[in-house]
């Protein structure tokens, strides 16, 4: 079932979850129907350490390239009758050619992040139905009421200068009448005139009274409309704003976000706030105006119009400068020289005029200027580094309807660092990037200086600094608090919160979460004891112990131990550890224990002890005395699968056959082999790397049933070959601690002529031994111009070099043999047997200087002309191939020629 239809099944609120995290840029629609491919193509991405990464860039840009495609394919194979499935889809299509072709990466992280929570969902739906948070409806609720508070306002403030007009009118018409009265010379007339005057003096102060109350009803109404939007917008910046910010440095650690609003429902709760507040300005201003036309109140009278004034002022300070966030935060590890990305945008742009001016912003990196802006509250003019291509300009983006800067080729030139103190090294020295610009907001009366700090970032100059800065950077994305004093962070915190930030980031980085018994494991490990289950909250590390204090007998750190680990399974192992395939952090006495109560032939997967980025596999093995016993093969690393990997080395270990608990090894790990290619060239028997378990002096690998004196691994015998294919077998010896390549060549077509291996000391059998009574082992040749023999001249001559005439009766000693000189002529008949020994000391060393630089990568023209002109001695042993030969060389020979002994190799 996909992953779809099970959010389907959900409950209805859950759903309701999911369609609002997607958003308005990405229709549900289109998750409905491209389901399936867009599943295939997202679960299971690689995962980049930062959005900026080539690679990441290129697989946005195609991923997009391919759903518009898919989009407008779907479409056309949609129902007639679905008319409405149809539209919808082709106006996706056009829709994200115009929302993301200049950026890409914005829409491939967003369906990565969907699908995670969609994840999320199905695992946890009680959480996510717990995330429906009550008070986002008392914000649409309070932003609805302050709209029609606004409307009243506005309709009162229009009534009250109309009511102000015809007063004017009224006061205007009683200093007509007054003068007028004056030139009446008749009593009774002027009488009568004087108390129409005084009628409309009682009819003004009547009104004057009204208009008082309105305006003052009014100044009331706008000191509610200043505390609601306080209210409102105090919700909006210091809990969903703060809490995105904040999701920010969880995301740091690979967390998803879990807030119920997404910043483009922030936005437009911002801009709603900002469209109320300079309207109540205006409206407040306007009142003003009005009221110093006509001074006719009582001047006991409080004047609340100027202090509303500047209350509404400082709520539209706070939200513009709050609202310029940094939308897409700069790689937390920052390298010298190299490009680097940040997205800065404004929430409020669409409105206030901002967006007409194109604001500058430039950036800049401090580190102990950060303490004295954030105190200040103004941006600093000092720099503590350079930066190249530092300045861009808010640009409106009409579709997406964001005014925003995105900087895409930053690069970090110079550092100035502080001097350093006790046993700080430069991977704890924190800095940020300082985002700054300026502008004039309405008709431009008023102007702000905005500015915000990106999270902490750590400056290195070398690739082997990244471990020790990601400690700092996952310590205090964890445990920072929004209003702290810049970049300080707690010395010691509770084992808990760090062994959730650390299963946060490995899931992240690899795809699956620990589980509670690795979790433990890992406590126990970083605290060097043995703990019981589940462990206290009260339980707290200290930084030192968590990345400063090398583990018992050992030479790095908890941390160091736990990265390598992570890096080796985002890289090498992320398939089999999704799958639950590798147990990984266990104690190897556990491991042992488990395998114990199972058959032969089981093994598991756990990260060495010993050995940085190592996974080891320990499996159960029977001794002569029929008794179970753990062997555990020397650690793998990512240097050894990028020659071969994890899954191909388990199919080459023909001694495992169960992953534990029972599961075949096909069944959990063939989906990962590496399918075989085809040969570059066919004038060339293909070759493959294979692995074989090797014993070592202390764990001879034994099998029941099996004589003392054979107890090592042999050599295999000629008949086991192959008979159609043509295989160089590179065994890895797992007790050394630089792996030695013993090669073991076979070569043949439609018959195996012949094969021989050698192996030093430690695998060689006592019986077969140089010192041995019974000699070296042997090999056995067809005798030449016999069925299935190969040409005489081709017979290997690599045991030592030896010439004899035809039918001469001179012969040559190889490894105390008597080699007949006839036995190599043409038309010779009879067998051949040769004893080969040599010394490990001698092979071994010459394997070593051979292969020292050797990494897995094809060997050109040049590599292979001097490896073969490097009298290249081993037992390896060759045998003509029929067919067809060019350039006056047999096809399938390899050439063999005499160690070079006076060169002491």
């Amino acid at each position: 079932m996909s992953l779809w239809a099970r959010v389907n099944q959900l409950p209805q609120p859950v759903l309701e979850q999911i369609r609002y995290i997607y958003g308005n840029s990405f229709p549900i629609e289109v998750r409905h129907y491209l389901a399936e491919w867009i599943e295939d193509r997202l679960l299971n991405v690689p995962v980049y350490q930062h959005e900026q990464d080539s690679a990441y860039e290129q697989e946005a840009a195609t991923f997009l390239n391919q759903l518009i495609n898919e989009l407008e394919r779907t479409a056309i194979n949609l129902p007639e009758d679905n008319v409405t499935g149809r539209i919808r889809l082709n106006e996706s299509a056009r829709n994200f050619r115009q929302l993301f072709s200049h950026n890409p990466v914005q829409l491939y992280s967003h369906l990565i992040n969907c699908l995670q929570r969609e994840r999320q969902c199905i695992a946890y739906p009680e959480e996510c139905v717990n995330v429906q948070d009550p008070e986002i409806a008392e914000v649409i609720n309070g932003l609805q009421q302050l709209q029609m508070l606004v409307r009243a306002n506005e309709n009162d403030n229009r009534n009250l200068v109309k009511d102000y007009e015809h007063l004017l009118l009224e006061i205007h018409e009683i200093t007509k009448n007054k003068a007028q009265m004056e030139g009446i010379d008749n009593a009774q007339l002027r009488e009568h005139a004087r108390a129409a005057l005084a009628q409309q003096e009682r009819n003004v102060n009547e009104t004057v009274t009204l208009i008082t109350g309105k305006r003052l009803n009014l100044v009331d109404n706008f000191r509610k409309t200043i505390q609601l939007t306080s209210q409102v917008q105090e919700k909006v910046l210091h809990k969903y704003l703060t809490q995105w910010k904040i999701n920010q440095g969880f995301a740091g650690n690979g967390a998803s976000g879990m807030s119920a609003s997404n910043l483009d429902t922030i936005q437009a709760w911002c801009e709603n706030l900002a469209e109320i507040i300079w309207n109540t300005k205006d409206q407040i201003r306007l009142a003003m105006k009005n009221k110093s036309k006509l001074n006719i109140e009582e001047p006991n009278l409080p004047d609340f119009l100027p202090q509303s004034l500047v209350e509404v002022t400082n709520l539209l300070k706070s939200l513009i400068t709050t609202t310029f966030i940094i939308e897409k935060q700069p790689p937390q590890v920052m390298k010298t020289n190299t490009r680097f990305a940040a997205t800065v945008r404004l929430l409020i742009g669409n409105t206030l005029n901002i967006r007409m001016s194109n604001p500058l912003v430039r950036v800049s990196i401090i580190s102990a200027q950060a303490q004295a802006t954030q105190q200040s509250n103004k941006a600093s003019e000092q720099s503590c580094g350079e930066i190249m291509n530092n300045t861009g300009n808010l640009e409106y983006n009409e579709t997406t309807k964001q005014l925003s800067v995105s900087f895409r080729n930053m690069q970090l030139k110079k550092i100035k660092r502080a001097e350093k103190k006790g046993t700080e090294s430069v991977m704890d020295e924190k800095f940020a990037l300082l985002f700054q610009s300026s502008f004039a907001v309405g008709h431009g009366d008023l102007v702000f200086s905005v500015w915000t700090i990106s999270l902490p970032v750590v400056v290195i100059v070398h690739g082997n600094q990244e471990p020790q800065s990601w400690a700092t950077i996952t310590w205090d994305n964890a445990f920072a608090d929004i209003n702290r004093v810049p970049f300080h962070v707690p010395d010691k915190v509770s084992w808990n919160l760090l062994a959730e930030a650390l299963n946060t980031k490995f899931r992240a980085s690899t795809g699956r979460s620990m589980t509670p018994e690795n979790m433990h494991f890992l406590c126990e490990k970083a605290f060097r004891a043995s703990l019981q289950y589940p462990v206290s909250n009260d339980l707290t590390i200290t930084w030192s112990q968590f990345c400063k204090e090398p583990l018992p007998d050992r030479t790095f750190t908890f941390w160091e131990w736990f990265y390598a680990a992570m890096k080796v399974t985002r890289e090498h192992l992320r398939g089999p550890w999704n799958d639950g395939s590798i147990v990984g952090f266990i104690h190897k006495s556990k491991a042992e224990d488990y395998l114990l109560k199972c058959p032969r032939g089981t093994f598991l997967l756990r990260f060495s002890d010993s050995e940085l980025g190592g996974i080891t596999i320990a499996w159960v093995n029977e001794s002569n005395d029929g008794q179970p016993q753990i062997l555990h093969i020397q650690p793998f690393t990512a240097k050894d699968f990028a020659t071969r990997s994890l899954s191909d080395r388990i199919r080459d270990f023909e001694d495992l056959f169960y992953l534990y608990p029972n599961k075949p090894k096909n069944e959990a790990f063939d989906r990962y082999t590496t399918p075989p290619g085809q040969p570059r060239n066919r004038n060339y028997i293909p070759s493959e790397v294979r692995a074989v378990l090797m014993p070592s002096n202390n764990n001879p690998i034994s099998y029941p049933n099996t004589p003392n004196s054979y107890g090592h691994l042999q050599s295999p015998d000629a008949s086991r070959d192959t008979p159609t294919s043509g295989i160089t077998d590179v065994t890895y010896r797992s007790d050394m601690t630089r792996p030695a390549y013993l090669p073991e060549a076979r070569y043949g077509m439609g018959h195996s002529y012949a094969s021989a291996s050698y192996a030093g000391s430690n695998i060689s059998s006592p019986a077969h031994s140089e010192t041995s009574p019974m000699g070296p082992p042997t090999q056995e040749f067809p005798s030449p111009g016999s069925v299935g023999s190969p040409p005489p001249q081709m017979l290997p001559a690599c045991v030592e070099q030896f010439n004899a005439g035809a039918g001469s009766p001179a012969s040559q000693t190889t490894g105390g043999t008597t080699l007949p000189g006839e036995l190599l002529q043409p038309g010779a008949t009879g067998s051949l047997t040769l004893r080969t020994s040599a010394s490990e000391q001698i092979i071994q060393g010459l394997m070593d200087h051979l292969l020292s630089d050797y990494q897995g990568q094809e060997l050109d023209d040049v590599s292979m002309a001097q490896l073969n002109t490097n009298n290249f001695y081993t037992t390896t042993t060759a045998a003509a191939v029929p067919g067809p030969q060019s350039s006056g060389e047999t096809a399938g020979s390899v050439p063999c020629s005499s160690p070079p002994m006076a060169n002491g190799i």
